[in-house]
């Protein structure tokens, strides 16, 4: 049964292994992130477009590595030697391209966490040689990193990422509108967050259930104005 009007339930933000669906446009990822002790030279990039999966997989991979989790602008104030003794995920690399001391700090992080036996995980949106580094040694490091990307989503996984999402909030779709949802939204996993989010902010805040007309206004208020 779906969630009843007016009941603010929470939320919760599945990422877990079982929470990824793997389809083709991310399978050879999951794959290499489940096989991770066996990446050549124990790391690994990740790549692919904005709510392509990235930061799932990243979580995924940190609780069976019992990895930490930091953002590559973050380098500059972390304890480089002390983070190297674990196994390390460095999100959104390309975000310090050209800052000298924030690519040093990743160059020494990535000597160390090697030379300490860990892995390495690293992530950005474009593939590897257009992450814009500037450090030749760090690029040269980079260049030898195998690299898995993700595709945007296919219809086959926006749907069942859609279900889930829902399934999450108490809400049971109707037949007709995963369809409904598929031919008018963004195709990435970030927009299916958000069109959920707000699909569920909507019914609450107008007493009505989640349907294709309740759908089509929230679609038309995040459209761009002409």
């Amino acid at each position: 049964m779906g969630r009843q009007l007016g009941l603010d339930l929470p939320c919760r933000t599945a990422l877990g292994r079982d929470d990824f669906f793997v389809a083709p446009s991310n399978a050879l990822a999951a794959a290499l992130i489940d096989d991770w002790r066996a990446w050549p030279g124990g790391k690994l990039a990740l790549t692919g477009p904005q709510g392509a999966g990235k930061t799932h997989l990243t979580h995924v991979w940190a609780a069976m590595a019992d990895a930490k989790i930091l953002k590559a602008e973050t380098l500059q104030s972390t304890d480089i030697a002390g983070l190297a003794r674990c196994n390390v995920a460095v999100e959104d690399v390309p975000e310090i391209a050209g800052d000298a001391e924030a690519e040093t700090a990743l160059f020494h992080l990535h000597n160390l966490v090697l030379a300490e036996g860990g892995a390495l995980l690293l992530t950005g949106a474009p593939p590897v040689s257009h992450w814009g580094l500037t450090l030749p040694d760090l690029t040269s490091r980079m260049r030898g990193t195998t690299a898995a990307a993700l595709d945007a989503p296919d219809d086959t996984l926006l749907s069942a990422l859609l279900v889930k999402l829902l399934a999450d909030r108490q809400l049971t779709p109707r037949p007709d509108l995963i369809p409904y949802l598929l031919s008018r939204m963004d195709r990435s996993f970030a927009a299916a967050i958000e069109l959920v989010a707000a699909l569920d902010a909507a019914s609450l805040a107008l007493q009505r259930p989640v349907t294709r007309s309740l759908a089509a206004l929230v679609l038309d208020k995040q459209s761009p104005r002409g």
